[in-house]
C-alpha cells in the first residue's frame, strides 16, 4: 500500500470517535429526583456567624446526593460555606465516616443573590430510603433577613460563632425548630425514579403530629409505598406551609406566598414529579370570617377557580394532578368556624368528589370525620386543636390513598 494512501486513512481513524467502541453499550443513566422538600414560608430573624445543622428524611435513595438552597427572603445577597452533608447518628450527631463536602460551581462556599436559590454540584453518596440525612452549612457571616420554614416539626442544632460543618458529635449546640435557607434535596438513580408532590397547609406540614418523629401523613405514605412492592421508586414531597392559602398571601395569621403563586418552584419544577397532591382550602374559607378586609373574602366559587388553574397548570406539563376533600373543623381553637364556612367547605368539597376535573380524588373527609358528627374530626384522630390530626390520623390519611394509582401511572 502506497505511504500516500496509508496517511490519508491514518487521518480518517483520527476523525472518528475512539472513545467508544461500537460495540459498546451505553453506561445507564442518571435520573435526578427530589426526595425531600420544605417550601420557605416567611423571612425568618437575622442570623450571626454559626453552623446549623438540620436533620431531614429521604423518601427514596440513590448514589449522589444534591441540595437547595434560598435566598427567597434575604433583602440582600447572602454567603453560606461550607455546607457538608452526612449520615445522622442520633440528635446532632453523624456517623463517623459519612461526611461528605458539597461544592457549587467546584467551590466551598456561595453567593446567593437576594430572592434566589442555588442547587449544589452533585457528591457521591449512598444514601438508603427513609434515611436521615444530617446537613450542616456555616454562616461566616451576619445575615438577615433569613429565608426560613417555621412548621419544621424537627429540631435544628447550632453551634454559635465556629464553622464545624465536619464535626462528629456538634458539641456544644443549641437548638431551634425552624428550617433555614434548605428546601430541596435531591438523590440520583439508575432507575426511572418519580416523585409526588403534596401541596397543602399545616395538615400537610405536620402540625399536630409528634416532633422528630417522621409522623406527618406524607411521611407516613412514603414509608407505606417503600413496603409496597413495584412503588419502591416514588418519592413523596411536602410542599406544606401552615396557614397557606390558594388564592391570598400570608396576612396574619395566615402564611406563605399563595399557592397560586409558589406552585412552580414548589411543586411544578420539582424534577422528576408525576403526580401532584393538592390539599389546601380551609384557610382560605376561615381567613374570611377572620380578615375584615374585602380582598380576603374568598367564595366557593373563587376557590373552585383558583383549583381549575391549578389543575390545568399541572396538566400542561403532563403531570397528573389529585384532589384531596377538606378536613372538618367545627370547635377548632385555631381558625373561626361558622355555618357559612361550614356550607363553603361542603360545596368545595362536593365539586372535587363529583366535578372529575381531578385525575382522582383522595376522600380525606370520609375518612376523618366522626359518624356521629360528620362536621368535626373523629375523636381518636384529633390532636387535640379540633382541626390537626394526631399521629393516629396522619397514619389514617396515609392509609386511605389507593397504592393502585401509583402503579398505574407508574408504569
Amino acid at each position: 500500500m502506497k505511504p500516500s494512501l496509508l496517511k490519508w486513512i491514518a487521518g480518517v481513524l483520527l476523525l472518528l470517535p475512539a472513545a467508544t467502541p461500537i460495540w459498546a453499550k451505553p453506561g445507564p443513566e442518571v435520573h435526578w429526583t427530589v426526595t425531600w422538600a420544605a417550601a420557605p414560608d416567611s423571612p425568618g430573624p437575622a442570623l450571626p456567624p454559626q453552623t446549623l445543622r438540620q436533620i431531614i428524611r429521604t423518601s427514596t435513595g440513590g448514589s449522589s446526593v444534591r441540595v437547595r438552597l434560598s435566598n427567597l427572603f434575604g433583602s440582600g445577597p447572602l454567603t453560606i460555606g461550607p455546607v457538608h452533608v452526612a449520615l445522622q447518628a442520633n440528635g446532632a450527631a453523624i456517623r463517623p465516616g459519612s461526611d461528605r463536602a458539597l461544592t457549587f460551581g467546584g467551590r466551598a462556599g456561595v453567593t446567593i443573590a437576594r430572592g434566589g436559590s442555588v442547587l449544589s454540584d452533585a457528591v457521591k453518596m449512598k444514601v438508603g430510603s427513609l434515611q436521615n440525612l444530617s446537613i450542616s452549612m456555616y454562616l461566616p457571616a451576619p445575615n438577615g433577613p433569613s429565608t426560613s420554614h417555621g412548621a419544621a416539626m424537627q429540631t435544628a442544632y447550632i453551634v454559635q460563632g465556629s464553622d464545624v460543618t465536619a464535626s462528629i458529635d456538634f458539641a456544644g449546640n443549641t437548638s431551634d425548630d425552624t428550617r433555614y435557607f434548605l428546601t430541596d434535596v435531591e438523590v440520583a438513580s439508575q432507575s426511572a425514579s418519580s416523585a409526588i408532590v403534596v401541596v397543602g397547609d399545616s395538615i400537610t406540614d405536620g402540625v399536630g403530629s409528634t416532633d422528630d418523629r417522621d409522623r406527618r401523613w406524607p411521611d407516613a405514605l412514603a414509608a407505606r409505598l417503600q413496603m409496597t412492592p413495584g412503588l419502591e421508586a416514588i418519592a413523596v414531597v411536602n410542599a406544606g406551609i401552615a396557614g397557606n392559602r390558594i388564592l391570598n398571601d400570608g396576612a396574619a395569621p395566615f402564611v406563605g406566598p399563595r399557592a397560586l403563586a409558589r406552585y412552580e418552584r414548589d411543586a411544578l419544577s420539582k424534577p422528576g414529579v408525576r403526580w401532584i397532591l393538592l390539599f389546601e382550602g380551609i384557610n382560605d374559607i376561615a381567613a374570611s370570617d377572620m380578615l375584615a378586609a374585602p380582598g380576603e373574602q374568598v367564595t366557593a366559587a373563587q376557590l373552585i377557580d383558583g383549583m381549575k388553574l391549578i389543575i390545568a397548570r399541572a396538566h400542561e406539563k403532563k403531570i397528573k394532578i389529585w384532589g384531596a376533600t377538606l378536613l372538618p373543623f367545627a370547635g377548632t381553637k385555631a381558625l373561626a368556624y361558622t355555618p357559612a364556612g361550614e356550607a363553603k367547605r361542603q360545596a368545595l368539597n362536593a365539586w372535587i368528589r363529583g366535578s372529575g376535573a381531578f385525575d382522582a380524588v383522595v376522600d380525606l373527609d370520609q375518612v376523618m370525620r366522626d359518624p356521629a358528627n360528620p362536621e368535626r374530626l373523629l375523636p381518636a384522630f384529633d390532636s387535640g386543636d379540633h382541626l390537626h390530626p394526631n399521629d393516629a390520623g396522619h397514619q389514617a390519611m396515609a392509609a386511605a390513598i389507593d397504592p393502585r394509582l401509583f402503579a398505574r401511572r407508574h408504569r
